[in-house]
């Protein structure tokens, strides 16, 4: 396999934009790859830049109901009439949303083509983790979803363990609901409670289908105002523990950074530092379980500015090999370039927010609300991997 990192990344990908002040505004990505770009994290060695295609329609019904694309196609000219959670406030009708959608699934499945054929290490599809779209309707800023369509396509490859890992602070629904019956995928979401934030879904006991794959599905759903050091904490204790056990064959992560303490759509108070350990961690995890195979996406984040684009520039070099100092000044052309859209907020002049990352292992004789969190999932999910519940060593 090469040692190469693939970035998929083309500026056609901005067409993806909703409109006015939505939240999914493409402006995030912009100033990401201008961040990366401005940093040298683009012209790393064994980086790769490569330009996506649209996902043609034998590659989106892998996932995805071919009515419900046929009414993606005529949205634009009957916004109001063609249903399938079309035309809402959170997903509103633009122009070109077929083509734009297609071909931010096409760089996905480009992405998980790369690391399959051993042309790449890694690969990143900062533009992907859409993973609220279900199979006949868009839901949640997401129209089709990009990471369920290259797993899909994956498995049509032959592989038999495909471990999926949602960082996003939302519950990653769509994923887990098409493969939630397929015993060949391990979907695996940390993410704030449900009982606070959209989808309303992901509670620890969602575990999979109880006839065909039980044990398929882990849910970690954590309290308002968990931080870094809790964040890190729950997942040491969980999510290391079951992708070990069920020895995938490549790792797929979605790396939203909404659970960003700015976040306006949120409740979690992780700050860059923190994300920027959560990609390490899983960095690590893919090269112990799967010899590194490993497809990183975006996904939520919005935090146009003093968030997305530190996040996903550390998560862009994280794949390289080549990390970041968190000390790493932002170049005055950078943020100049910030004031001058007429962006709101103050561009940060470092790479770090000074989060502190450490944080002590869960042990079950503590008692706080995230190790109440923690508990009730390894209850829930670690006896379908043959792993204790009480036991830290697991």
């Amino acid at each position: 396999m090469s040692d190469s990192v693939a970035v998929i990344w083309d500026d056609a990908l901005l067409g993806y934009t909703m409109g006015g002040d939505h939240p999914m505004h493409p402006i995030r990505l912009d100033l990401t790859v201008r961040l990366a770009d401005a940093l040298g994290v683009l012209e790393r060695p064994r980086l790769q830049v490569l330009r996506p295609t649209p996902a043609d329609e034998a590659l989106l019904t892998l996932v995805h109901d071919a009515a419900y694309l046929d009414a993606v196609r005529r949205a634009p000219d009957d916004p109001t009439g063609v249903g399938h959670g079309l035309g809402t406030s959170d997903n509103p009708v633009f122009a070109g949303m077929y083509d734009a959608a297609a071909l931010i699934t096409g760089g996905t499945v480009l992405a998980a083509q790369q690391v399959h054929e051993g042309r790449a290490q890694h690969a990143v599809n900062i533009a992907g983790g859409l993973h609220h779209a279900m199979p006949a309707a868009a839901s949640g800023f997401c129209v089709f979803n990009d990471g369920a369509v290259a797993i899909a396509w994956l498995l049509r490859q032959g592989y038999q363990r495909i471990a999926y890992v949602d960082l996003d602070v939302h519950h990653g629904d769509g994923v887990q609901s098409v493969f939630y019956d397929d015993p060949r995928v391990l979907t695996v979401s940390i993410h704030q409670t449900p009982l606070t934030l959209f989808p309303g879904t992901g509670y620890p006991e969602e575990t999979g289908d109880p006839d065909k794959a039980r044990g398929s599905a882990v849910n970690l759903a954590l309290p308002n105002g968990t931080d870094d050091a809790g964040w890190l904490r729950a997942f040491t204790a969980v999510v290391p523990s079951v992708v070990r056990a069920f020895q995938p064959q490549i790792l797929v992560t979605q790396c939203g950074c909404d659970a960003h303490h700015e976040d306006p759509l949120a409740d979690l108070g992780l700050t860059v530092d923190g994300q920027r350990a959560s990609y390490r961690a899983v960095h690590d995890l893919a090269h112990e379980v799967c010899d590194g195979k490993w497809i990183a996406l975006g996904g939520g984040g919005y935090g146009l500015v003093r968030c997305v684009p530190r996040a996903w520039t550390h998560l862009i070099a994280e794949a390289s090999g080549d990390r970041l100092k968190p000390e790493t000044e932002i170049p005055q052309s950078w943020r100049d370039d910030v004031r001058r859209r007429g962006l709101r907020a103050e561009p940060p002049e470092t790479m770090t927010e000074g989060g502190y990352t450490g944080f002590s292992r869960w042990d079950p004789f503590t008692e706080s609300r995230v190790d109440r969190a923690i508990a009730r999932t390894r209850t829930a999910s670690f006896p379908y991997f043959g792993l204790d519940p009480d036991d830290p060593r697991d």
